[in-house]
This record gives C-alpha cells, sequence and structure tokens, in this order.
C-alpha cells in the first residue's frame, strides 16, 4: 500500500490494526501476516536499542535510522512515533523532513514537556496548547508532500482533563493535522465520547497498552465506536521478552535449546522468513 492508498484508507469505516514493530524484523514478519500498516513505537526503540524506559532517552537520528531500515524492506505503510518532536518547532521540522525522508506514511507529535514519558506512565506534563499549534503548523509546512500525514496526540488527560484534551484535540484538528490521537482515555465511556465529538470529522486513532491505563478492546470493538487506528505498539516487545526470558533460561538450566525446539525456526525456516534464497538469486545477476 503506498502512502497516498493510505490516506485514502482511513476514509474507509474498518479501522486500520497497525502492530507495534521496532527493527526490519519485526516489520518484516508484520508485514507477512498481513497488516495494513505497522507501528514503529519509539518506546519499544527505546527497549530494544536501549535496554531503558520510554522516557525521553531515544533521539530523532535513532529513530530515523530505524525508520529507514525498515522502509528499505518493507512497503507496508510504517506511523511513526515523533514523540515531541525532539525540540521546539525549528526541532519538529527537522524531524518531519528527516522522517519523510526516510519513508513514513504517517508522523506522530505528541504535546508533552521534554524529557516526554510514556503516555502511560504517570508524572507527565504538557506543553501550552499554543505551542504545541505552533508545532503542528510547523510540522505541516515541513513536509513534503500532503501524502505524509501528520497525527496529533495529546497527552493531557492525565494532567488536565478529559475535557481539556478535548479541546485540545479540537484545537490540534483546527490546525489541519491528518488525525488524532488522544492518550490514555480511561473508560468505554470516554472513548465513546471522543468519537462521538471528533470520529465525523477526522481519523481517531486508539491506542491499546498491555497493562496500561485504557481499556484493551479489540480493533472491531474500536471500530464499531468510530475509531479508525487501532495500535498495539508495545505488545510486540513485551511478546519478544517474555519469550526470550523462557528461552534464556531453558538454555541456561538444560544447556541445550532442544526442550525449546518447538517454539523456534530452525536456520532454513529463519532463511525463508527474511527471503536468502531470492538475495542469493538476485546477487547471481551481478556475478
Amino acid at each position: 500500500m503506498t502512502p497516498m492508498n493510505f490516506k485514502t484508507r482511513l476514509t474507509q469505516p474498518t479501522p486500520v490494526l497497525a502492530p507495534g514493530i521496532y527493527d526490519a524484523l519485526t516489520a518484516l514478519v508484520a508485514e507477512q501476516a498481513g497488516f495494513e500498516a505497522l507501528y514503529l513505537s519509539g518506546a519499544s526503540i527505546a527497549y530494544t536499542r536501549l535496554a531503558r524506559s520510554d522516557i525521553g532517552l531515544t533521539t530523532a537520528t535513532e529513530v530515523a535510522d530505524t525508520l529507514a531500515r525498515i522502509t528499505e524492506r518493507v512497503r507496508t505503510p510504517v506511523i511513526v512515533d515523533a514523540d515531541t518532536g525532539f525540540g521546539n518547532a525549528l526541532n519538529t521540522q527537522r524531524t518531519v523532513r528527516a522522517f519523510e525522508r526516510a519513508g513514513a506514511a504517517m508522523i506522530q507529535l505528541e504535546d508533552q514537556t521534554f524529557p516526554k514519558r510514556c503516555g502511560h506512565l504517570d508524572g507527565k506534563g504538557v506543553v501550552p496548547a499554543a505551542e504545541m499549534c505552533g508545532k503542528l503548523r510547523a510540522a505541516l509546512d515541513a513536509r513534503q508532500s500532503e501524502d505524509t500525514l501528520i497525527l496529533a496526540r495529546t497527552d493531557a488527560l492525565a494532567v488536565e482533563g478529559f475535557e481539556a484534551a478535548l479541546d485540545r484535540a479540537e484545537a490540534y484538528l483546527a490546525c489541519g493535522v491528518d488525525a488524532l490521537f488522544i492518550e490514555a482515555l480511561r473508560t468505554p465511556e470516554q472513548m465513546a465520547q471522543a468519537c462521538a465529538r471528533f470520529a465525523g470529522r477526522i481519523p481517531l486513532l486508539a491506542n491499546m497498552v498491555e497493562g496500561g491505563k485504557t481499556p484493551i478492546q479489540s480493533a472491531d470493538e474500536l471500530g464499531r465506536i468510530g475509531f479508525r487506528i487501532v495500535i498495539f505498539p508495545g505488545g510486540t516487545a513485551r511478546a519478544v521478552a517474555h519469550t526470550l526470558q523462557r528461552y534464556y533460561a531453558s538454555l541456561h538450566t538444560h544447556r541445550t535449546t532442544a526442550p525449546m525446539r518447538d517454539h523456534m525456526l530452525d536456520f532454513d525456516q529463519l532463511n525463508d522468513v527474511i527471503g536468502t534464497a531470492a538475495l542469493l538469486e538476485e546477487g547471481k545477476k551481478y556475478g
């Protein structure tokens, strides 16, 4: 799916389900599973590249580099988490240009203070709404193509309350963004109210975090409410970490991978996933 097709896809009633990815391998496996879009999670980059929490430690360069490696390998549209734009309005413009060059289909920007933190952690702060509007307008001016979509996220619910979060979303919509994300909605009632106010005017994103503050629902349930994008951003990293704990514990105990064999790909199977045979055949043309 091209960026243009992704933009058109968001006008359809069935929501786009985008799993979290953090590198080219997770992106490839997700694409092979048939997803229509992928979500490059800033938190998951922190988890996997730094083994650290999502508290603003990753840089724009690290995210852009990761994104470029992913879009070189897969064709599925990628929504990329750009945190706060990594600075002020001018930093945001540089971030948008870099992420667009790296192949982003949609760039997510949030209104937290810096250093930001995971939207489901306590202790967040938000910048004034006027400052965020300036950053969003800067982002829209910086993109080379209107098919590179800008997603505005507000974290104000935890800081200023639900009504203030809705008011911020209204202000961000007026800036001309392509989609909205009201982070960490607490109840099904809040989710329904957000959709009632915005879903008829702009695509809304629902963020499903296992163990987070928002009730977990399926993409189909969320689509019936009115959400058009559903992400499970950190589930991939949590699933991989869980599997690695089991794998390493077993290897340490048994001193062989035999007990885990049914839960692994073998050498040939992994090569099938990553397309080794096709790559070697391609190389023969230049021999």
